[in-house]
């Protein structure tokens, strides 16, 4: 009933294992080298602790011409210069710590070059804040993907939920892979966008699990291989029409919001991307070894 000369999903699983491979490894060494003391994410100061001034300039803002004036006076402590607002006309100044002169020196800068510039806000965050806030930030990851591994444990079975696992963990992976190869400032924002793709990466899972899981109870006698692929074709559709209606969404915003939003939506853009990925190449063959692995092992006893 299954055969089918489509493309076999699970036969090709050691091409996805490449793919994803290139895709995470910036994530991982990121990972892996911040304990060590190499930063090569853009961090922000929400997570470094430092000051955020906002400036009306009176007039359409120019970024690039304002980011040289920032660097001029901050002496290399400059984090991100972005646009805020919805007349085009106030920037955001987010550098480490700096004293009270420091920014008097920089609105008097700032002004001489606009001279209708006001100061529109100035808050700082200690780095014992950012810190509390960096580990909020992992802990509200892993309690997530505790949850889902819980209940599509219960849904399904536990090793569909290792599988989930796995496909939630290579998301965020790439994730961080943009943040780091685009530079992106890495904020709390991230905190949203990772929060946002898990709970897509999984629903988009579940729908592959799902169907799989109705056509093993109609089809006792299919090898699980076979039914995966099928499974997968099956839903196909869905996925390539949610991805695509979703993308669609988040370019507009885009193309039409402000550079803060702008670098909240980059990561959702390729955190969908990745999530219509992991859910149809990586998430099913994950499961496939897992129940190949313990057939095996009770045939060995």
């Amino acid at each position: 009933m299954f055969a089918n000369k489509t493309f076999s999903f699970v036969k090709h699983f050691k091409l996805f294992l490449i793919i994803s491979a290139i895709l995470v490894v910036t994530g991982v060494v990121g990972l892996v080298t911040l304990p060590f003391g190499l930063n090569l994410f853009n961090m922000d100061v929400d997570f470094l602790g430092g000051v955020t001034m906002t400036y009306d300039l009176g007039q359409q803002a120019d970024t690039a011409e304002v980011e040289n004036l920032a660097k001029g006076v901050l002496e290399g402590k400059l984090s991100s210069v972005t646009t805020s607002g919805s007349t085009g006309t106030q920037v955001v100044v987010k550098s480490l710590y700096v004293p009270n002169e420091t920014r008097d020196s920089l609105f008097d800068a700032i002004q001489a070059e606009y001279p209708d510039a006001t100061v529109v806000s100035s808050s700082s965050v200690s780095a014992s804040v950012s810190s509390d806030l960096r580990n909020s930030a992992m802990l509200s990851a892993l309690v997530a993907v505790l949850c889902m591994l819980i209940y599509i444990g219960i849904r399904f079975d536990f090793r569909s939920g290792l599988a989930a696992v796995c496909a939630l963990c290579h998301d965020i992976l790439v994730i961080l892979s943009a943040y780091i190869i685009f530079r992106i400032p890495f904020n709390a924002n991230f905190i949203a966008a990772a929060l946002t793709i898990l709970g897509y990466s999984i629903n988009a899972t579940i729908v592959v699990f799902d169907r799989a899981r109705e056509n093993a109870k109609s089809n006792p006698k299919v090898d699980f291989a076979e039914i995966m692929d099928k499974s997968i074709w099956q839903t196909m559709g869905r996925s390539i029409n949610t991805t695509i209606t979703t993308l669609l969404t988040i370019t507009m915003v885009i193309i039409m919001g402000v550079t803060s939003i702008r670098n909240f939506c980059w990561p959702l853009f390729v955190g969908v991307l990745a999530g219509c990925y992991s859910s149809v190449c990586i998430s099913g063959n994950v499961w496939v070894r897992l129940r190949k692995h313990k057939k095996k092992v009770k045939e060995d006893k």
